[in-house]
């Protein structure tokens, strides 16, 4: 997962709103998914700035390491009402069993289409007000051209539908301080400000609950570039502009999400973003709102003042193993390059890429929020309306495997990714192929369960079993029944209470070999991430947090450990081996994007055939966060 740098600004910052815009962290931003080359290919056009005083003062809800830094200084934070765990889970339930939803972003800006005086934008639409600093007169003026005449609302929901998707979110307002409702305290809105005349967000808000799709709001409650005083991330560029934020927040903000809140029926989930400057005596009036309008009200982690949400945003990308501490977590993602309209981006991911990331994300227990763009005339793009179309049909056979599931019991499986639910009588495993085997074998590693049942879900065809020392292994058709583009499905019925044993990483111990990130035990809110195409691991914030590996050697051999780190601090941690300690100093590279040359972590013996533990952990009271990358074990003659 991306985190916020001090000296750089990345696309969590900004929301969903703009690709990551720091050139030196195009290549930081690609990790270890499926999605991560794509990813990469497509931000190279998005790069900007940011201080550190304005990250740190307006992002201490999302980021880890603002949020450490903020509670070491005794930063007060929202008072949140106390919820227990089951209270808490009968809240989400809705949530963790949807898994798939859509996003919207529309506005003025899909009037603009990308390009102003016949420049394109070098960024994301939405972003076109701000990155090409027009003035806030010209900007508006666009309104005359955002006519939605084709706009069809509950044909979107019932696209939505088809797709799979079960709840909608759609940008209320967006950054540009544009109301797609009929707002009473500014003019600024599609009712007055545009030839449509009309009030978008009620006919949308009725087709979904007509419809049973679960409905929210996304708002920008502090950056805003058209109201005065309304926040943004550098030197505002109009007068227009100027003004007393806390003032905005109090006539502008607080008034408008009254009004989503209160005029449209029955809210799921409010989606908050970018709070610049926002403290927690301005967030609190916001957070108690949401809950008094719409009790049961779902929240995302960027509403600020210390309010650290429901559900982590990662942006853009997918964690590679997920979240060791079980937290709830959502991916949002545009279907192109940019959330809004932009008539020269037709970098369109496939459906077959969609439905990939929406495995990997329902393997490692996260929901995915997938974005369309709509034309300033409601025409929704046809790569989008026919991407949604296929993920459809591919959901309309194996949705099984994704609704109501949690994450795969397997730390890695080569093959493809796997989600799991419990039932009354035992537990499920859908095992989703993506490389289907040469040999025809797929192995479960650890599984120790008896296998009551295993067919295809693409037609109801048995396949064989086999249970061994290494676990269980599923034999399946020499080649695929289906597109293989699109993962298969394959459903096994086991017996009992699920038990997977942790198998040990074996290395020949005669040479040298690696204790690879994405293969760690991951305690606490670490996670791996990967920058510039290598996996590290991060957010590490917590001293208490480690990780650590299980390992079996066939020979025995000394070995010496290197790794590169990355941190703005100096610290030391500690490599554990069994009685062996050995602490490491661990110098400031002056970024957590900098990683420096291979450092020694020690030399240790290993002891051939027995299993073994390397734990990695804090030494140092007043921690600085570290990314350790790939361990390399070097052999000793």
């Amino acid at each position: 997962m991306r985190r916020e740098r001090e000296e750089e600004f990345t696309a969590d910052i900004r929301g969903c709103a703009a690709p990551e815009r720091l050139k030196g962290l195009q290549k930081s931003v690609c990790f270890a998914s499926i999605e991560a080359d794509n990813f990469c290919s497509t931000m190279k056009s998005f790069t900007k700035k940011m201080s550190v005083a304005a990250l740190l003062a307006a992002w201490v809800s999302v980021s880890p390491l603002a949020s450490a830094a903020a509670e070491t200084k005794s930063q007060p934070v929202i008072t949140q009402p106390v919820e227990s765990k089951a209270e808490r889970d009968a809240r989400m339930a809705w949530w963790r069993e949807a898994k798939f939803g859509m996003f919207i972003h529309w506005g003025v800006y899909a009037a603009l289409a990308g390009s102003h005086n016949g420049k394109q934008t070098g960024g994301a639409g939405e972003w076109i007000l701000y990155d090409m600093e027009i003035p806030v007169a010209d900007y508006k003026a666009y309104s005359e051209k955002f006519n939605p005449v084709n706009y069809t609302p509950e044909q979107w929901v019932i696209m939505a539908k088809k797709a799979g998707m079960k709840y909608i979110v759609i940008t209320s307002k967006h950054h540009d301080g544009f109301a797609l409702f009929d707002t009473k305290v500014s003019n600024w809105d599609v009712v007055d400000a545009t030839p449509y005349g009309k009030d978008l967000i009620a006919p949308l808000a009725e087709a979904c609950h007509k419809h049973g799709m679960k409905f929210g709001f996304y708002y920008s409650q502090a950056q805003d570039w058209t109201h005065p005083g309304g926040g943004a991330y550098k030197n505002k560029w109009d007068d227009a502009q100027k003004g007393d934020f806390a003032k905005y927040v109090n006539e502008i903000a607080i008034p408008q999400t009254r009004e989503i809140l209160s005029n449209y029926g029955k809210i799921d989930i409010i989606w908050w973003d970018t709070p610049a400057n926002m403290t927690p005596e301005l967030a609190e009036p916001l957070f108690k709102l949401a809950h008094e309008l719409q009790p049961g009200i779902i929240m995302n982690d960027r509403l600020g003042g210390g309010f650290h949400g429901d559900s982590a945003t990662p942006e853009q990308h997918i964690p590679t193993t997920g979240y060791a501490d079980g937290r709830d977590w959502e991916v949002c993602m545009t279907l192109n390059n940019t959330w809004g309209y932009s008539a020269h981006d037709q970098n369109w991911k496939s459906p077959e890429r969609v439905i990939k990331n929406l495995v990997d994300i329902a393997s490692k227990g996260g929901n995915y929020l997938i974005n369309m763009g709509p034309m300033a005339d409601g025409s929704v793009p046809e790569a989008t309306v026919e991407c949604f179309r296929e993920v459809g049909n591919w959901m309309h056979i194996n949705g099984e495997s994704i609704y109501n599931t949690t994450a795969s019991p397997f730390k890695k499986l080569s093959w493809g990714r796997c989600t799991k639910r419990l039932e009354s009588d035992g537990v499920r495993l859908y095992l989703h192929v993506f490389d289907w085997p040469e040999d025809g074998t797929l192995l479960l590693p650890g599984l120790r369960n008896d296998v009551l049942s295993a067919n295809l879900l693409w037609e109801p065809v048995p396949v064989g079993t086999q249970i061994d020392d290494s676990g269980v292994w599923v034999k399946v058709p020499g080649r695929p029944p289906g597109n293989l583009e699109r993962p298969e499905v394959i459903s096994l019925k086991l017996k009992g209470v699920l038990n997977v044993e942790s198998i040990p990483l074996v290395f020949d111990g005669s040479k040298d070999f690696e204790f690879a990130a994405s293969e760690a035990e991951l305690t606490g809110k670490v996670i791996v991430e990967q920058k510039a195409g290598k996996d590290n691991i991060g957010y590490w914030t917590d001293s208490k947090d480690s990780f650590s590996w299980s390992f079996k050697l066939k020979n025995t051999g000394k070995f010496e450990l290197f790794s590169s780190v990355a941190s703005q601090g100096d610290t030391t941690i500690e490599v554990v081996v069994g009685d062996m300690v050995s602490p490491v100093k661990i110098k400031s590279t002056g970024s957590y994007d900098k990683f420096g040359e291979p450092i020694s972590l020690g030399v240790f013996e290993f002891k051939a055939d027995q299993t073994i533990q390397l734990l990695i952990r804090s030494a140092d009271a007043a921690w600085s966060p570290v990314n350790i990358r790939d361990i390399k074990a070097k052999k000793l003659e």
